[in-house]
């Protein structure tokens, strides 16, 4: 075992027992704090079923920990806690999320191997659906009219169309039947995005201008407002989501509609030298923060998953170069970005899977496991040693993020998979078993990734 691996390891433990510590029980199952802090008892929150913050997250660490070693009784324990939670919430639930709802159950439930969780929520996905995709409960009037949709990957209907291919690619047959519908809707709206899908990628999309699919319709808005290209809500979410269901369902249509959306795609972003980027929001001066980003959600590590997306469906060109080629540029950006130091505040205030160093991280743990690139792998390394530095071993081992504009810039210990020491932790057990097994090492496909991992995994 390797000296760096076994200090992955030993940090990557450390925080999961701080994370076990942070579990409650009550009569109905789990849940966890949205962060771990001192004194008076925190409150069930909102998200407490979710995978971003909640309980569902947790299954994926546990399916990142099976990788490793066998899971202890308290680990099994709670895996069958999360379970029984998570089925029980199915029939009343309305949230279609792959943050929080039915979407981030699917993932929890293929996480754990139940089964019996997956049928269940794509029924209920498919109970909700109307025809023209699913309700929803964050876009609300008066700024939104009533009844509007929304398109991206994380909170729309390009999720419903992930969850159902994930459903369908471990055996749940009704899965498909989800994801052929999502993608359908998806399709249609190429007809109401009109003209907007043209003009967005020229000058107008500097202006707010509807190009390709916008967070919510244009029909459900007065105003265009800002629009997020990247993947969590934006055209690269979209592309990443038609591109593998394309794949995955044996739908050319999908996969052409995918690379549309990539061709307008690429031509929001910069390519300096070697790299892409695509701005965090366009316009860009609607808040202080930087103009572009790195991360999973809104910057270049996310956004080369359409790429991958698209390479593994066969796409040979996007906007005249090969998509593993734009995939690539994308890594180039993040590996020269200057993170993970803190160039500046606000730079890279963040640890987490979501907007910061871990989520990074393993983007690029899945190009070396696909690659072998070199590069891919000394930066992930590099990220690991980094996480392992800014670790707080205070009553436990977790992170704390910076937010520069407070008086305090520390933030409590968030406990988490997508924010906080569930998802770091898992991070780092990746990075130790690359580390001491080398090219053996085993990927693990997830709903956002599995099409970015090595290609035998994919059938």
């Amino acid at each position: 075992m390797s000296s760096a691996g076994a200090t992955y390891r030993e940090t990557a433990e450390a925080a999961w027992q701080w994370t076990l510590g942070q579990v409650r029980w009550a009569d109905d199952g789990p849940w966890i704090p949205t962060s771990g802090v001192s004194g008076a008892e925190p409150q069930v929150p909102d998200d407490r079923d979710g995978m971003h913050s909640g309980i569902a997250g947790l299954a994926h660490t546990l399916a990142e920990i099976r990788l490793s070693r066998p899971w202890t009784a308290a680990e099994s324990e709670l895996a069958d806690g999360i379970a029984h939670r998570l089925v029980r919430g199915i029939p009343s639930s309305s949230d279609i999320t792959y943050f929080d709802g039915l979407v981030s159950t699917i993932g929890a439930m293929v996480a754990i191997g139940r089964l019996d969780g997956v049928r269940a929520a794509v029924a209920r996905l498919q109970e909700l659906a109307e025809d023209d995709g699913w309700p929803q409960t964050l876009m609300l009037p008066p700024r939104f009219a009533p009844g509007a949709r929304i398109h991206d990957m994380t909170l729309g209907t390009a999720g419903v169309l992930l969850g159902g291919v994930w459903a369908a690619r471990h055996g749940v047959d009704a899965g498909r039947e989800l994801a052929e519908q999502a993608g359908g809707i998806l399709l249609s709206e190429i007809g109401l995005a009109g003209a907007g899908a043209g003009a967005g990628a020229g000058a107008g999309a500097g202006a707010g201008a509807d190009f390709g699919w916008p967070f919510v319709p244009r029909r459900f808005r007065d105003e265009p407002g800002a629009v997020m290209p990247n993947l969590s809500h934006g055209l690269a979410g979209i592309a990443a989501t038609l591109a593998s269901g394309g794949l995955a369902l044996g739908r050319p249509d999908l996969v052409a509609a995918a690379t549309t959306v990539s061709e307008q795609l690429v031509p929001l972003g910069g390519t300096d030298g070697r790299g892409f980027v695509v701005q965090r929001y366009i316009p860009t001066e609607i808040n202080d923060e930087d103009e572009f980003t790195y991360t999973w959600c809104h910057g270049a590590s996310g956004t080369s998953l359409a790429f991958a997306a698209l390479d593994t469906a066969g796409v040979e060109s996007v906007a005249g170069a090969a998509p593993a080629e734009w995939r690539e540029r994308c890594l180039y950006s993040v590996r020269t970005s200057g993170l993970p130091a803190r160039l500046h505040p606000g730079f890279w205030d963040n640890d987490g899977r979501c907007c910061g160093t871990a989520g990074v991280g393993d983007i690029l743990l899945d190009s070396w496991h696909r690659t072998g690139s070199a590069d891919d792998l000394a930066f992930a390394t590099l990220l690991a040693d980094t996480l392992v530095e800014h670790a707080l071993h205070e009553g436990g081992t977790y992170w704390r993020f910076t937010e520069h504009r407070n008086e305090d810039p520390l933030l409590p210990p968030a406990v988490g998979w997508m924010q906080g020491a569930a998802g770091i932790a898992a991070y780092l057990l990746h990075t130790a078993r690359v580390v001491e097994q080398g090219a053996a090492a085993e990927a693990q496909p997830r709903m956002d990734t599995w099409w970015a991992t090595p290609t035998d995994a994919h059938h």
